[in-house]
């Protein structure tokens, strides 16, 4: 296991991401599936104009808005799984934290086209996107449930700046568009039962098609100033921390946010 460990840190230190074939087990992806889907149909009717016209994902998976109780307990275990969790501790050695889960569909919209980006261009200028991707990172586990597509990745720029190509295409400068296709880009196909893991920070997009149905975990370091994204909701409270097997993933969250408020 420590061999396995060491060759997963290395991946990701190297090239921002790595794959796991066949990670998830019928049984479990199927378990999983029936309450993304009651969330999934849930969220639809709620946001009907919005996942008509431009939605291509939603979020807060894990909240309380959709889902009964006994469902939550299930996604919060399975997040915290032991096999989900041998995998944050071989990337994030030292009280990883649980931030968020999304869920990730094709667009109802055939305008929308799949888009390169760094999901740090969504808070911060060019001058501090250029020195975030060299601090603590997000880590994304994607779960497809369905056989799509997958995502592209541009292995290395969770460590590296965008090239001219990949600045001038993500941005959308000098006549280009964020849909078009990189020569610096990996196509990853992915299937149910896989495990992408990568940087949330690397250059990347999804790739619409088939029946794309994937939930996204993000896992910070602790040491990361990342507490204030996690919305209270989201979390487990006492009670069904009782019954998560093992929860430390949410402790430590809970931990940052008592720190935050002093």
């Amino acid at each position: 296991m420590l061999d396995k460990r060491n060759q997963i840190n290395s991946d990701y230190n190297e090239y921002g991401y790595f794959v796991i074939r066949d990670f998830f087990n019928a049984a479990e992806i199927s378990s999983l599936r029936k309450v993304i889907l009651k969330f999934h149909e849930l969220w639809k009717q709620d946001n009907a104009a919005f996942y008509r016209e431009v939605a291509f994902n939603s979020s807060l998976i894990t909240g309380s808005k959709y889902l009964a109780e006994d469902d939550r307990l299930t996604l919060f275990n399975f997040i915290s799984s032991k096999k989900i969790m041998n995998i944050v501790d071989s990337v994030i050695t030292s009280n990883p934290a649980f931030m968020n889960t999304q869920l990730f569909f094709n667009p109802v919209n055939p305008q929308l086209k799949d888009f390169w980006h760094r999901d740090c261009q969504y808070d911060h200028d060019v001058d501090v996107q250029k020195k975030v991707i060299h601090e603590t990172q997000v880590l994304h586990l994607r779960v497809p449930l369905f056989d799509e597509l997958g995502m592209e990745l541009v292995p290395g720029t969770h460590k590296r700046w965008d090239n001219e190509e990949e600045f001038n295409v993500r941005q959308e400068e000098k006549g280009r568009e964020s849909n078009e296709a990189l020569s610096t880009g990996k196509t990853i196909q992915l299937a149910a039962g896989d495990l992408l893991v990568f940087s949330a920070d690397m250059i990347h997009r999804g790739l619409y098609g088939l029946d794309r149905l994937a939930l996204d975990i993000l896992v910070f370091d602790s040491a990361g100033d990342f507490v204030d994204y996690v919305d209270d909701d989201c979390l487990p409270d006492a009670s069904m921390l009782e019954n998560i097997n093992d929860p430390r993933l949410f402790m430590n969250t809970l931990r940052l946010k008592a720190i935050s408020k002093f």
